[in-house]
């Protein structure tokens, strides 16, 4: 059996991640297209991610997106699944399904093949759905399948970790109370 090897910096995010996470008592949930499950998979190559990650679906197709994440069809026809507005519902359906305090979703178009002027090749829109606000990000990435793909990983895991960065630290039980 052949051994993952992360790199030193995608390791040390979903460390930076789950360690938040935990302080703050949050849990994770992912609904990934365009990754392919890349972010649950380097967020559940930290030991004791049970502890912090509730669950990660890759939902690829359109249909999936309806039936699992509660992405509704007209949304989809009207907007694209590659859009700000479908993202945004899939971080919030996957938040809402999984009852948890954090809903991240990535779709995109990775290539070669499905992009179109209006909507290219390295199209990618991020999501992340907390408490009642869900923040929606636009980017343009370049490179083949496989470094489009890396690349979106990587900045999802470095929104949810600037946005875990934001909150107030927990206050802690002294123990004269």
């Amino acid at each position: 059996m052949k051994e993952t090897n992360l790199s030193h910096h995608e390791k040390a995010l979903p460390l930076q991640i789950g360690g938040l996470l935990q302080e703050h008592h949050l849990r994770l949930a992912t609904a990934e297209s365009c990754t392919g499950g890349q972010i649950a998979s380097q967020m559940t190559a930290v030991a004791g991610a049970s502890g912090y990650f509730e669950s990660g679906v890759i939902t690829y197709s359109n249909a999936a997106k309806t039936r699992i994440l509660s992405v509704p069809e007209e949304l989809i026809e009207a907007k694209g699944a590659v859009s700000a507005e479908v993202a945004q519902a899939m971080a919030e359906g996957i938040r809402k399904n999984e009852k948890v305090a954090l809903g991240l979703s990535v779709t995109g178009i990775a290539g070669p093949e499905g992009g179109s002027d209006e909507k290219p090749v390295g199209l990618v829109f991020i999501a992340l759905a907390h408490q009642n606000e869900t923040e929606v990000k636009r980017f343009r990435l370049s490179g083949d399948r496989k470094t489009i793909q890396s690349e979106a990983t990587q900045i999802a895991l470095e929104i949810l970790l600037t946005y875990l960065r934001s909150l107030i630290k927990p206050l802690k039980k002294r123990p004269w109370t």
